[in-house]
């Protein structure tokens, strides 16, 4: 008889982790240091726990610079790399559609969305292969194949950029040991979210459970009835990033209550 591995087999793996400061990121730093990596927390600025294994860096990664600060931290610190999970993203776009995104706005989504992945990547890739081995994940959004229009187009363009940057990524590199996954969150009810539909009960006179019903409405519908939680993105990406997922790559993997409705 056999007994089942529970454990995610990640003592001592080399994990960087951006937008770890809230919402998915930090709970994916969190998992993954609670199963035994040692983790570095990227973030504009972390308020996070820190001990021996759980370490931070504070950086702009919507910069250039920001990104060479990262890089330098994770040689440093770390040593090298086995797993990236590039959790960073948002957007800051007004409402209005297509006529209230200006150059500025655009640039603002690719720079948070888009750039902070390929530029992580281009510099950290190359330790991965020269061991033969890791994995990175790049955290999209379901608005990549259903982008809402009135606010976040620039958002879902750029996590559809992402997307399909991610996949040819792992065309080129799962041949040579790292493997490169996507993971599409739905809705997901991180410190943002609470507070967009704290704002929304607010402004129309009611409840949490009436606003948060209401946008769930207003995004087409949660099948399951409601939203993710942070932690529960993360234990699929501490599963994906796990030896119990070896021949895992170049996938997409939706998280989000059967919202999206597509095969």
């Amino acid at each position: 008889m056999t007994t089942m591995q529970t454990g995610a087999g990640l003592d001592g793996k080399r994990v960087l982790v951006t937008g770890a400061s809230r919402g998915i990121g930090r709970a994916v730093a969190e998992r993954l240091h609670e199963e035994g990596a040692v983790v570095l927390a990227a973030a504009r600025s972390f308020t996070g726990r820190a001990d021996g294994n759980l370490l931070s860096v504070s950086a702009d990664l919507t910069t250039v610079e920001g990104c060479d600060a990262v890089v330098e931290s994770v040689r440093s610190h770390l040593g090298g790399i086995d797993v990236i999970v590039h959790a960073l993203g948002g957007s800051s776009a007004p409402a209005g559609g297509f006529a209230a995104l200006d150059e500025s706005q655009w640039r603002k989504e690719l720079d948070l969305n888009l750039f902070p992945a390929i530029r992580l990547d281009r510099a950290l890739l190359p330790l991965m292969l020269a061991q033969g081995s890791g994995a990175i994940v790049h955290v999209t959004s379901i608005q990549a194949q259903s982008p809402v229009f009135e606010a976040t187009l620039g958002y879902a363009a750029a996590k559809a950029a992402l997307a399909n940057y991610s996949k040819g990524l792992s065309k080129e590199v799962s041949p040579k040991g790292v493997r490169v996954v996507r993971v599409s969150p739905g809705w997901t009810e991180t410190e943002a979210a609470v507070a967009l539909v704290e704002r929304l009960a607010r402004e129309a006179g009611s409840d949490y459970a009436t606003a948060r019903g209401k946008l769930m409405e207003a995004i087409g519908g949660i099948p399951i009835g409601r939203p993710n939680t942070p932690s529960e993105v993360a234990e699929l990406i501490a599963f994906i990033v796990s030896p119990r997922a070896p021949t895992m790559t170049g996938v997409e993997l939706r998280i989000d209550g059967g919202s999206l409705p597509v095969v």
